[in-house]
């Protein structure tokens, strides 16, 4: 973190506040119940609200739907769910998210032998742990390209979304990295890396276990190499099927011999249904009364995995997804903020939408 902030030390400073989880997600539960009593200290009817706050998103929700159903009487059928735990392009106006990736995450594990080696007397002869590994991540992966191998990670983009991308690209431009001085995005066209990060299948590794730091690493041919891996899916793909395909083609036919496990889970991700004029209409409002511009739309590259599971449940459903992680806001990672006029200005488009509802 910069100097004077840290993940539990609150701190404002040029209209953000920073720490750790302000952003993503603390605010959503105030901003909800904040759009809803301004409403009624204005006398501005608005529809019967439920609200669900849960504290599992990080680790995959995987307790909210029995929640879901235990309280489904109370719940009802809702027409219109909203949620604040997206992000947004800029900080200039409301931007409501089309869709999800959804991701295979596990670890894949590669032994060779029993214990550590020389390197100068087995190299060689015994092949490298890290090599096999590598050998097995271009199974799924182009090494020039990051474009998946695997025909199950692949789909077509719908029509609309590659329209509504090419707008949000042209708002946008270049999306703020903050790369090395000389490195720059895989792509020279804005629209690409954006349609990229939202519908392609992408592997990341985001963490190694086998492999000691280098202050303490010696001259051993290390007995096994274990790398976390991170695979985003295409917001329309299978997750149950995604994982198969990945754990099979990882452990098939090992090289060399070696003992190769890919062990992990998965959530599958998410696409809107075509949102209804009123909504449309509504939230363009909002946008141009409070933040001066329209509402943009836009796919994220992240993964929320209840929207998966309230679209199955509510299929009927209008989704308002918004939120405020946007350039820089880093969830996360270190410097984390929330924009603290933005949020404002957010949480009023919510109550005009809901006010518009009703």
């Amino acid at each position: 973190w910069a100097e004077g902030k840290g993940p539990w030390v609150p701190v404002i400073e040029d209209g953000k506040l920073y720490g750790r989880g302000g952003a993503d997600d603390g605010y959503a539960a105030f901003a909800s119940l904040t759009a809803i009593n301004a409403l009624r200290e204005q006398g501005v009817p608005h529809a019967r609200c439920v609200m669900v706050i849960e504290g599992c998103e990080e680790s995959g929700s995987y307790d909210l739907p029995a929640y879901i159903d235990h309280l489904a009487d109370r719940i009802g059928t809702p027409s219109l769910v909203v949620c604040l735990d997206s992000g947004a392009g800029n900080y200039e106006q409301l931007w409501n998210t089309t869709s999800l990736r959804g991701m295979v995450g596990g670890t894949l594990r590669v032994d060779i032998v029993r214990e550590g080696l020389h390197s100068g007397g087995a190299s060689g002869a015994v092949p490298s742990s890290f090599r096999i590994a590598r050998m097995l991540l271009d199974r799924l992966e182009h090494p020039q390209t990051g474009l998946t191998r695997l025909d199950a990670l692949k789909v077509e983009v719908p029509e609309a979304r590659l329209q509504q991308n090419a707008l949000a690209a042209q708002v946008l431009g270049d999306e703020p990295f903050p790369f090395v001085e000389g490195a720059g995005p895989v792509h020279a066209d804005p629209a690409a890396n954006h349609l990229a990060r939202t519908w392609q299948a992408t592997l990341s590794v985001t963490g190694v276990g086998g492999i000691p730091p280098i202050e303490t690493a010696g001259n051993v041919l290390r007995p096994y190499t274990a790398l976390k891996l991170s695979l985003r899916l295409p917001p329309t793909v299978d997750g149950a099927t995604a994982y198969a395909a990945v754990k099979a083609e990882l452990e098939r036919d090992p090289p060399y011999g070696a003992q190769v496990s890919f062990e992990g889970d998965q959530a599958t991700g998410w696409e809107a249904p075509p949102i209804a004029e009123w909504l449309h209409a509504s939230a363009t409002r909002a946008s141009q009364a409070f933040y001066g511009k329209p509402m943009m739309y836009m796919g994220e590259g992240g993964t929320i995995p209840f929207m998966g599971m309230l679209g199955e449940k509510f299929p009927e459903a209008q989704f308002l997804i918004t939120g405020v992680l946007g350039p820089e806001s880093n969830a996360h990672g270190p410097n984390e903020f929330l924009h603290i006029p933005f949020a404002k200005k957010l949480t009023a488009c919510v109550a005009q939408v809901l006010a518009d509802h009703a």
